[in-house]
């Protein structure tokens, strides 16, 4: 009976965990899983444990420092949505090496946002990559692809979840011939690729000047987080849901600061909208 493969699994947001279970479901031994730590959150700025976190938990996964992975001896490293740099000492430890999960079609799109740079450009098709990694961020050859559509309205939560599914199915599906050398890693073109941009909470802010399809597009590209927002009256106020009919927007959920969601209509009948 062959020994089961040890995998170290490296990630931090809800992207990861769809890959993380099924490796534990499909009988890969999980060593160990390195996360990034708590984190305050809310308003009450309660220490929070990342999603990766929490699942390594429920598995009873050992969760350990980067700085560890050289004192167990493993087959393979797997990252998704880690989001800090590996070093190269550390990726190159494992007998294989180390891949990553990346949520878009490589070398489209590199970098932390790529989600949310998929659907602000209006893209109809994204979908997933697994490359071995190297020293620098996205860039290493690609051993797997899967397009995936964009619905008309997908937000970065709803695709997220579709790709973060793909993701670990497509995993689950490549390892056994990546383990017997019967994959081949395709160079990227470096003349392709795109670098996307790590997101702040004023990269939400609405300009008015932009086409009614831009804003309706960045509305969901930012839902749930940063949040698409205006300011009226000097009140802020997140633009949770919109549409787009005869080129003009249509405001179908705010919240304002403090307050609870609300519809458009709801909004404007107490309120007028000053930008």
């Amino acid at each position: 009976m062959k020994k089961p493969k040890k995998i170290i699994f490296i990630g931090t947001s809800s992207f990861a965990l769809p890959a993380l279970e099924k490796l534990v479901e499909h009988n890969y031994q999980v060593l160990a899983v390195v996360t990034a730590p708590d984190k305050p959150t809310g308003r009450q700025q309660e220490m929070t444990p990342s999603p990766v976190k929490e699942i390594a938990l429920k598995y009873n996964l050992p969760i350990i420092q980067l700085e560890e992975i050289p004192q167990l001896e493993s087959d393979l490293i797997i990252t998704a949505s880690y989001g800090r740099i590996i070093p190269k000492e550390i990726i190159n430890t494992p007998k294989k090496g180390s891949i990553n999960l990346h949520p878009s079609l490589l070398p489209k799109y590199r970098g932390p946002s790529p989600i949310q740079t998929a659907i602000l450009n209006g893209d109809r098709i994204t979908g997933i990559s697994i490359i071995q990694m190297d020293q620098k961020m996205d860039h290493g050859p690609v051993l797997a692809q899967q397009e995936s559509a964009i619905s008309p309205d997908d937000t970065y939560q709803s695709l997220e979840q579709k790709l973060s599914e793909q993701s670990a199915d497509l995993l689950i599906e490549i390892l056994p011939r990546y383990f017997k050398n019967k994959l081949k890693p395709e160079i990227q073109d470096e003349h392709e690729a795109n670098y996307t941009k790590i997101l702040t909470k004023q990269d939400g802010k609405i300009n008015w000047q932009k086409s009614a399809q831009e804003i309706e597009r960045k509305v969901r590209a930012f839902y749930p987080w940063p949040g698409a927002w205006t300011e009226s009256n000097g009140q802020r106020i997140k633009i949770i849901k919109a549409k787009v009919e005869n080129n003009k927007l249509i405001l179908e959920l705010v919240q304002p600061a403090g307050k609870k969601p609300m519809t458009g209509q709801e909004f404007l009948r107490g309120h007028k909208l000053k930008v």
